[in-house]
């Protein structure tokens, strides 16, 4: 196996730049503060309803100071794939789809982009200078920023390097046992890359696969240090937190804690144990700012979450979807789940208790990916977020939520005040269907 030659990584005119083609509709001044809008019938709050917004193409425009506190300020919609990762890095977004570019956007409007050979991209990492991106095929690419012009991303590699590749190749031993009966190099994945997460104190990145593994990847380097052998199914999200833990969770329905120790000379991941075991598979994981709760999205719409300081023991459940959670993301108090619902729950967390601020309503799609970024006009008072969610309706949508919102949706607490739970404006819970065991 090879890696790709290097490609130019701006786009040439051919493409469509400047933004002519994307379609970008802004929040109307007839906005209404009823921002909760319930969908409409069971066939339209369906998951496999993935028809792509009709929005006209229009510029951005900027909103003002009557934007009310948690509502959308716009939407972003390219007719070349469904939207699988966000990442975002300053005042960048990077958006990635089945199509084989990978977009980026700069003050809400398209600044750039580059291409990659592996068509479906579903994981983006950031990391200084570098940009990570895990792809359907089994590997990580790594680009850069040109020095010359920001808008220009060269690929500066792939992970594992061609180098590590031929090392590898030529020792037996390297090769391991994989699905199918056939065997691989331990530090090439197998199937799909599902996640990637980094950890940035220790230069560390992860990789998750549905071939069952997670490996560590220095990033200086790009040198594989490890590879596990994790789960009994596709492994659809790794998380690193903090103290060298990490979190894996899987289609076989677990979710188990791994711990960086010393070994020798070097470092071993070990397994800690296992949160939970269930037959609905595990699509999303993740770990607050302080590394205190870590939360679990299922295919069965619930949010498990668990509390470090407590041993890691089971804090409770926030029931905000009755189908798939496809994705999750947190910023200070609040946490993000995202659903094949098409919805997208706001919770703050207080204490043991989480509640309901509001839900997020306007995609055609399942939610498949979120990125949170904080608000410029954020505030001690005021803390504001700009959230941006991509769909399987090929549209990426961004948001303004706000710590202090009120109203809008009925919480309801649990004796002993573990759980929440929601309804929409309209006193109806979300309806839908489906399966979604891989992310």
């Amino acid at each position: 196996m090879h890696s790709d030659p290097n490609i130019s990584a701006s786009f040439s005119n051919e493409d469509g730049y400047p933004s002519r083609r994307s379609s970008a509709s802004a929040i109307s001044p007839g906005f209404s503060d009823n921002r909760l809008s319930g969908e409409g019938s069971p066939m339209t709050m369906s998951p496999w309803n993935q028809t792509s917004s009709s929005n006209p193409k229009s510029s951005w425009s900027q909103f003002g100071e009557n934007v009310p506190q948690n509502c959308l300020i716009g939407s972003m919609t390219r007719e070349e794939g469904h939207i699988y990762s966000l990442a975002t890095a300053g005042e960048l977004l990077y958006t990635g789809s089945d199509s084989k570019n990978i977009r980026v956007w700069k003050n809400l409007k398209e600044f750039s982009g580059f291409k990659s050979n592996s068509g479906l991209v579903k994981a983006i990492v950031i990391s200084g200078d570098k940009i990570f991106t895990g792809h359907q095929d089994g590997k990580i690419r790594v680009w850069k920023v040109s020095a010359k012009n920001a808008s220009v991303h060269k690929r500066a590699g792939t992970l594992p390097t061609l180098k590590d590749i031929f090392k590898s190749s030529i020792n037996p031993s390297n090769y391991v046992e994989v699905r199918r009966r056939r065997s691989a190099l331990w530090i090439k994945h197998s199937d799909a890359i599902s996640c990637l997460s980094l950890n940035e104190e220790q230069g560390l990145l992860y990789s998750a696969s549905w071939d069952r593994t997670f490996k560590v990847w220095r990033v200086s380097d790009s040198k594989c240090l490890e590879s596990i052998s994790a789960h009994d199914d596709a492994v659809n999200s790794v998380v690193a937190s903090c103290e060298g833990m990490v979190f894996t969770g899987s289609a076989d329905g677990s979710v188990k804690v791994w711990r960086r120790e010393l070994q020798g000379k070097g470092t071993k991941h070990v397994f800690v144990q296992t949160l939970l075991k269930q037959e609905c598979a595990v699509t999303a994981l993740c770990v607050n700012a302080s590394c205190s709760v870590v939360y679990c999205g299922s295919s069965d719409g619930l949010v498990n979450f668990w509390e470090r300081e407590k041993q890691l023991s089971h804090g409770g459940v926030l029931r905000g979807h009755k189908v798939a959670v496809l994705c999750l993301a947190s910023a200070a108090n609040l946490v993000f789940s995202g659903s094949a619902d098409k919805t997208i729950c706001v919770w703050k967390r207080e204490g043991v208790v989480h509640t309901c601020l509001s839900v997020l309503t306007g995609h055609n799609g399942p939610v498949k990916c979120l990125a949170v970024g904080e608000d410029k006009e954020s505030s001690a008072k005021n803390p504001r977020w700009v959230v941006y969610s991509g769909s399987l309706d090929k549209s990426v949508k961004v948001w303004s939520v706000s710590e202090t919102a009120e109203g809008g949706v009925s919480s309801f607490r649990s004796e002993g005040g573990v759980s929440s739970f929601r309804t929409d404006a309209e006193g109806a819970d979300s309806v839908g269907g489906g399966s979604h065991k891989r992310r």
